[in-house]
């Protein structure tokens, strides 16, 4: 298995709202996509993480994946603990991907934030050449200095690590237009039936349903403003943009 892209996120329906219809943008070019929930989604105000397994497959081939995988870190209990980080970076050597996305690293939900962190970190230790790593089911563990064996698959690094910055108001470094994919975007939102139905639990948390797409469509078109397109979503990349031809540079200024 190899990847183009891989999506790590806490919750199952996290990467479907910050970056879905990227990836879906991404499948449609032939790239292969994926995503790492890192969670069950158990501890959720709505549903079961069975609910949720069922309605994340479901989103996954309305935007066109290629892999998704759900681990078992307790959810509301993210940590970026030194077997999270293994059992991540198992993981990133399985899929080999060149880019990997990540939650921006400040937000209201500490599982969003601490994946940011935790999934870093597990895209640097996935490529030291001398740390064992087993499957992500298991705990794997470190090998003697100088030891040969690194587990079933051999080190790897993403070339880039982005950020998804839609849970949290920063500017960001560019946005994709999603203007052709913003429909199918939505659809894979409402597959997850069990968080955005109309329903009594968590009826002060959650947006009534009438309301989701106003919002969603709100978000998506404030990033195509920025961008100059109809709908946008954004990112934040640490480096700093490398042009060539002066000519070539998107959107206007003036």
């Amino acid at each position: 298995m190899s990847l183009d892209i891989l999506a790590i996120a806490a919750h199952r329906d996290d990467v479907e709202q910050t970056c879905g219809g990227t990836l879906l943008k991404m499948a449609q070019r032939g790239q292969r996509t994926g995503i790492l929930d890192l969670t069950q989604g158990e501890m959720g105000t709505r549903g079961t993480a069975e609910d949720r397994a069922r309605e994340a497959a479901e989103a996954a081939r309305i935007l066109g994946i290629s892999w998704r995988r759900a681990l078992d870190i307790p959810d509301g209990r993210v940590e970026n603990t030194w077997e999270n980080r293994l059992k991540v970076a198992s993981v990133i050597r399985e899929t080999r991907p060149r880019v990997v996305i990540l939650p921006y690293w400040k937000g209201r939900h500490p599982d969003h934030y601490t994946t940011s962190v935790l999934g870093y970190e597990a895209c640097f230790l996935a490529g030291l050449a001398k740390l064992a790593l087993g499957s992500q089911s298991s705990v794997p563990s470190q090998p003697a200095p100088g030891a040969a064996n690194v587990g079933p698959f051999p080190p790897h690094r993403p070339f880039k690590i982005i950020y998804a910055t839609l849970y949290y108001d920063v500017r960001p470094t560019f946005v994709v237009d999603i203007s052709l994919q913003f429909e199918q975007k939505f659809t894979s939102i409402l597959a997850y039936k069990s968080q955005f139905s109309d329903q009594e639990a968590g009826k002060d948390l959650f947006p009534a349903q009438a309301e989701i797409r106003a919002r969603v469509d709100a978000m998506a078109r404030y990033y195509g403003m920025l961008g100059g397109v109809t709908h946008a979503e954004p990112f934040l990349q640490k480096e700093v943009g490398l042009v060539e031809d002066l000519l070539a540079i998107p959107v206007k200024s003036v």
